[in-house]
């Protein structure tokens, strides 16, 4: 049987499991000024680069949802071809049975017993050659029906994960388009925010991060976290501080927020998405009053931010755009929650 398979199941490098195409709209900065007017004043400018900032990491967890169902789409493409592979290893479980039929000349009952009738010598050679005849027929058709409906199967199958290819191949297609949009986006928001003064900028990053604060003992973090894995992921963490923002990056040296958080969770063995949404929705929920060192705490409506608590108020996060990562208090503006995965 020859294979109908589509280049589409062949995809290349892909990219870290949701149906459906992935459909962005990477929309414009509504702060905006209008295109080639610049800020009237310099604070203008600085609030304009701070509304970038905040889009931006809205962006960045778009892009990671779409990362997950992209994910997804290959999986149930992979399955859906796995399962067209078994459906056609069926199929040519019976091309002996019908290799036999064809070289035995079966024509049908009629000439059969027609054949029979006249080379029989005797009424009953006569009645055994019919029954042999009814047996060899009643194997013969439910061979050909099991043939037919085994046959339909894996064509079925084959066209099924042909189009789950199709539909992952074009997904991922979409995801890169989308990620050089965001590429080109943070871009010129590093260029503004490098125009902005050395003040301008401290505060841009204050609202957008919160102030950096002195780092606790990653020892006596650990020892306050609820077990193991969690003191793990918060020593880990701390580890980081100094370590570049580089969107989409989980480590070993340049982190975007859940990327920091699924590094520092890797290291006690446990596996989180990367998807500040996704870690949000995670573990068990924990108030604000009974948080403990290794919670996952996110921030703004929908999810775009997270970082890993550390005690005495304070999370270690990769903070966004040109910022390393960094401590700094938990309770700041657009918190919503927190998790224990641990």
């Amino acid at each position: 049987m020859q294979r109908n398979r589509t280049t589409g199941r062949r995809w290349t490098g892909a990219v870290v499991a949701a149906t459906g195409l992935v459909a962005l709209v990477l929309a414009p900065s509504s702060a905006s000024a209008e295109p080639g007017t610049p800020p009237a004043t310099a604070a203008e400018a600085a609030q304009l680069v701070e509304e970038t900032g905040r889009q931006l990491t809205a962006l960045d967890e778009q892009v990671h949802q779409a990362e997950l169902a992209v994910a997804a789409q290959q999986q149930a493409a992979t399955a859906a071809d796995a399962a067209a592979d078994t459906a056609e290893a069926t199929l040519a479980q019976y091309a002996p049975a019908i290799r036999a039929i064809a070289q035995s000349g079966y024509t049908g009952t009629t000439r059969s017993r027609v054949a029979a009738f006249l080379g029989s010598d005797s009424a009953d050679d006569l009645v055994a050659q019919m029954t042999m005849i009814d047996l060899i027929a009643d194997h013969t058709d439910g061979v050909l029906t099991e043939v037919a409906a085994a046959q339909a199967a894996a064509e079925q199958a084959r066209a099924d994960a042909d189009a789950a290819a199709a539909e992952a191949t074009a997904a991922l297609t979409a995801l890169h388009d989308q990620q050089a949009q965001v590429r080109a986006q943070a871009d010129a928001y590093e260029a503004d925010f490098e125009r902005l003064t050395a003040a301008e900028q401290a505060r841009v990053t204050t609202a957008l991060a919160g102030p950096v604060l002195d780092a606790p003992s990653a020892a006596a973090a650990a020892a306050a976290a609820p077990g193991p894995a969690a003191a793990i992921a918060v020593q880990t963490a701390l580890a980081q501080i100094g370590d570049p923002y580089v969107w989409g990056a989980s480590g070993p040296d340049g982190f975007d927020c859940s990327g920091l958080t699924s590094y520092a969770y890797a290291a006690a063995g446990i596996a989180l998405p990367h998807s500040s949404k996704a870690q949000s929705t995670l573990g068990t929920p924990v108030a604000r009053a009974d948080l403990m060192p290794g919670d996952i705490v996110y921030f703004y409506s929908p999810v775009s931010h997270v970082g890993l608590y550390i005690g005495d108020g304070k999370m270690v996060h990769a903070r966004t755009y040109g910022q390393p990562v960094a401590v700094t208090s938990v309770d700041q503006s657009g918190y919503r929650g927190a998790v224990r995965v641990a």
